[in-house]
């Protein structure tokens, strides 16, 4: 009974140390942050035992059929690159701010395709794995899984021939950066001002249609704007 006793408080006071330390943030959940070493051992046992357990028994299709690798090859460089990287493709800015940052995928894994399967359609909590079940199909994703199959085995040029002028514009993507005109403005912010002009114009177009269909409303001239004061008087700028 004593040694029951005993086993009870040593429980409860670890309870209470785990409680307190929750309470007060003692863990740091930040991303630039590593796990101590103890927790990422543990969580990675956690996650690979979850995965092989719920992997086991997936009826895996035939993942040579190139029209299965070829629906993956556009998949994959559409949603997995920047994380997962591709031949010509070898960082990206997202995937230096992911912690637990993301496997590379070009090099083979040790994963079965169903563990690959699995992983995909249902994500990784805590980690910026996402559940692409939730809007991809099963043929969708053992496309994926066809595809990272032959990942490994190819070059720049093999990966542009089976994802396309996708994959060019990905590579593109990493290495292009705007820069300043003249003027000391960028496209980006020239793209802006002609979004911003746009919306400038279509609100004061719906301001006329306003002002036809309710003359109560005070005008409103397109490229002018309209000042009205308390007193009624009104005068544009």
């Amino acid at each position: 009974m004593k040694n029951l006793w005993l086993s009870l408080s040593i429980v409860a006071a670890i309870g209470i140390v785990i409680a307190g330390s929750i309470y007060f943030g003692a863990f740091n959940i930040a991303a630039d942050v590593p796990h101590w070493s103890v927790t990422e051992r543990a969580l990675a046992v956690v996650r690979d035992r979850s995965v092989a357990v719920r992997a086991s028994g997936l009826t895996i299709p035939n993942l040579a059929d190139p029209e299965l690798i070829s629906i993956g090859a556009e998949h994959y460089s559409e949603m997995c690159v920047r994380c997962h990287l591709a031949p010509g493709v070898t960082d990206s800015e997202l995937r230096q701010g992911l912690y637990p940052q993301p496997p590379s995928l070009r090099v083979r894994s040790r994963r079965s395709p169903a563990e690959k399967f699995w992983i995909i359609k249902h994500g990784v909590k805590m980690s910026a794995m996402p559940a692409w079940g939730a809007t991809h199909d099963d043929d969708a994703i053992w496309g994926m899984v066809a595809f990272l199959q032959q990942l490994p085995a190819l070059d720049e040029k093999g990966y542009a021939t089976l994802t396309g002028p996708t994959a060019e514009r990905d590579q593109e993507t990493e290495h292009t950066h705007e820069h300043a005109d003249d003027h000391g403005a960028t496209d980006g912010h020239a793209h802006h001002e002609d979004k911003v002009d746009g919306h400038a114009a279509a609100s004061a177009e719906k301001s006329v249609a306003a002002t036809r269909s309710n003359p109560a409303i005070a005008p409103v001239q397109v490229g002018k704007k309209t000042h009205v004061h308390a007193n009624g008087e009104k005068h544009q700028h």
